[in-house]
């Protein structure tokens, strides 16, 4: 997801936590504690660890849409406030509970939150681990999970993506659209066509490794579309902006083709004309990529799993837009 105002996809950005803090009796933490106001940067004190449970010193927290959102009170969930933002993070496991084998002090890891994740230190489930290799580091680790989990699963176990289909992903130079294009085109060998609102994203998605581009700000995507693939469409797309631009995405696919809604960065929630799936035989499915960890844990961690691989054989290589330290926090959630 992106660190931008509600609507807008932009680069990826990261929190960064400060060098030489170490555990102590304090650490320090970004806490929202009204909505749609800046964070403050203030000191808690560490609780001790249920049996199941790891405590990691963070040293990179991913900054997401979602995280955005949760602090506007505008994401589907919205927990009771105040709140630590951060569901993604990198760093080295301090302490283990009793129950833990997993996991050691020492060992690097990423890992999942649900939130908690912009502090110094960060205690999560054992299961919402997983180890970083030595050839992966850290601040590429904390780009995985979210965007790069998401980008899998939509690719590889919904739309079942072949290698020299074509691609279509839009809001293309959000974290999650570069992930689609790393992914489809070095691992999938896929073709992609990079979708975004602005010259500068699509030259951004290109660089990144999408075969051609579309700016849909400056008239019909599909017509676009049409021009770079002829009359028989695009065999897979990744959206995730909404509204007129996924109606428009729905019909440049091919006979078959199969379109994956993976969020509405645009605002508005387009209603589905069935008639469209019925004659070309396309398939419309959804990815909510977080509830892939209650609903089937297994391929929710073998996808993870798969991508840390990729990471390592270094075929694929997360974008890192910025990185920021953790007081800038204040200023950086709000816009």
């Amino acid at each position: 997801m992106a660190t931008a105002a509600w609507g807008r996809c932009l680069s990826r950005a990261w929190l960064c936590r400060r060098a030489g803090q170490g555990g102590g009796r304090h650490y320090r933490v970004a806490l929202c504690a009204e909505l749609k106001q800046p964070l403050a940067v203030e000191e808690v004190t560490p609780r001790p660890l249920r049996p199941h449970e790891v405590r990691v010193d963070v040293h990179f927290c991913g900054v997401n849409f979602a995280d955005i959102l949760v602090c506007r009170g505008q994401y589907q969930e919205r927990p009771q406030l105040p709140i630590i933002p951060g569901m993604e993070f990198s760093g080295t496991v301090l302490e283990t509970g009793t129950d833990v084998s997993s996991v050691k002090e020492g060992d690097r890891v990423l890992g999942l939150s649900n939130l908690n994740g912009m502090a110094e230190e960060c205690i999560t489930d054992h299961k919402t681990l997983w180890q970083v290799p030595e050839r992966v580091s850290l601040r590429e680790a904390a780009a995985l999970p979210i965007s790069y989990g998401t980008a899998a699963l939509a690719l590889e176990h919904r739309a079942r993506t072949q290698p020299g289909e074509t691609v279509l992903v839009t809001a293309a130079a959000g974290a999650t659209g570069l992930a689609v294009i790393d992914v489809a085109t070095n691992v999938l060998q896929a073709k992609v066509i990079a979708a975004a609102g602005s010259d500068e994203k699509c030259k951004l998605a290109v660089q990144r490794g999408a075969q051609s581009s579309v700016n849909y700000s400056q008239g019909s995507l599909k017509e676009a579309v049409g021009k770079l693939v002829g009359s028989g469409g695009v065999n897979v797309v990744i959206e995730t902006v909404g509204g007129d631009i996924f109606l428009e995405a729905l019909r440049s696919l091919a006979w078959e083709g199969r379109i994956v809604v993976v969020g509405f960065a645009g605002g508005n929630i387009a209603s589905l004309p069935t008639n469209l799936l019925l004659l070309k035989n396309i398939s419309a499915m959804g990815l909510y990529w977080s509830r892939y960890r209650d609903r089937n844990f297994p391929l929710f961690s073998r996808s993870l799993s798969s991508i840390i691989q990729y990471c390592q054989e270094g075929r694929i290589q997360p974008h890192v837009g910025a990185v920021f330290k953790l007081e800038e926090a204040r200023s950086r959630m709000v816009h």
